[in-house]
């Protein structure tokens, strides 16, 4: 059921990638430049009209491009019917910056474009389980097999045209890498951190005196087969009544303020590998084994060199990205049609 349903969402991703992959890029880049909200959630079925709803140099953008954008896009869910015009209007702004960048990567020189579209489509079918469902998505979208290869083709256009005209050309230098990391040290701090398993005897906050006594008594007979030599993990597993039984209780790595006291304070005072006594919380009993610790630090720059590198450079594309639209913009003969 998980993977035929993340098939659908991803082909159907991928079927409107010329459309969709670069109008969200353009809208990433005008919301970071303009610092509006994100569109709200739209129902599909409000967008209506039929024929075009734009024309960007005399080519047509049809109201089945909409409706395939917002499913994509939405994924179903619905606004308030006085917000829908308004949410139509942003999304077919977002195709009309769209197909100034198809028509732009149009114009370049492609080499074994063919190729490429035939091993994206082969990706494409084998996140599903069979052929049915790969076609029942494509008639979800509105669209034939046809269509899937010639949005492809869009999309690997774009895709090209992106990443020679502004990826290449908008990298970090150095310089600018390391000022952004002295200007914010702040960012790369990390609190004192524990990564720690659990047994969980849970009792329940209403449980009599008695149920509570047997519950610790569960616990201590656990904590003396810790001591002989039981394997925690195999304890977790048969006893603890915390999800996390199922990873042998392991809870992963978490700081000061994420647990309620007494748990943080037990664990915090352990070293790698002890085992606490038994420590009561609203939540029952629980046995504490410290797995790892990690003290409190500022990450080196070499080591968030990568990260802010691709901040930056994602700063850098969209900034890019955006003034290339608003230039093509002034130039284009671009008409709204959507009523």
């Amino acid at each position: 059921m998980q993977k035929n349903n993340s098939s659908v969402w991803f082909l159907k991703g991928f079927l409107v990638a010329a459309v969709v992959s670069s109008a969200s890029f353009v809208a990433a880049a005008e919301h970071e430049a303009k610092k509006t909200s994100p569109p709200v959630p739209v129902s599909v079925a409000a967008v209506t009209p039929q024929g075009p709803v734009a024309r960007v140099n005399g080519t047509a953008i049809d109201a089945v491009e909409l409706r395939r954008a917002k499913k994509v896009l939405l994924r179903g869910q619905t606004a308030p019917a006085e917000q829908q015009a308004a949410i139509d209007k942003q999304a077919v702004e977002q195709l009309i910056s769209a197909e100034l960048l198809y028509q732009a990567a149009a114009k370049l020189e492609h080499k074994d474009l063919d190729k490429e579209i035939d091993t994206k489509i082969a990706d494409g079918k084998a996140k599903f389980n069979d052929e049915q469902g790969f076609k029942n998505a494509i008639k979800d979208m509105e669209m034939t097999e046809k269509d899937l290869r010639e949005y492809t083709r869009r999309d690997l256009l774009i895709s090209r045209f992106i990443e020679t005209t502004f990826v290449k050309k908008n990298a970090a230098t150095e310089t600018e890498v390391r000022a952004f990391y002295d200007k914010n040290l702040d960012k790369f701090k990390q609190e004192e951190g524990v990564k720690a398993s659990h047994i969980l005897i849970g009792i329940d906050e209403k449980a009599s005196a008695d149920d509570r006594k047997k519950g610790r008594e569960k616990a201590e007979k656990l904590k003396k087969e810790l001591t002989g030599g039981a394997d925690f993990a195999a304890l977790a597993k048969g006893n603890s009544s915390c999800p996390s039984s199922q990873q042998g209780g392991d809870l992963g790595f978490f700081g000061k303020g994420q647990m309620v006291p007494a748990f943080e304070k037990a664990a915090f005072s352990l070293k790698p590998g002890e085992v606490s006594d038994v420590v009561e919380t609203q939540f029952g009993y629980h046995i504490i084994k410290l797995t790892e610790k990690k003290a409190a630090e500022t990450v080196a720059f070499k080591d968030a060199k990568p990260r802010i590198e691709e901040y930056l450079n994602g700063q850098k594309i969209n900034d890019a990205i955006q003034s290339f639209i608003a230039d093509a913009r002034k130039s284009a003969k671009i008409e709204v049609l959507l009523k």
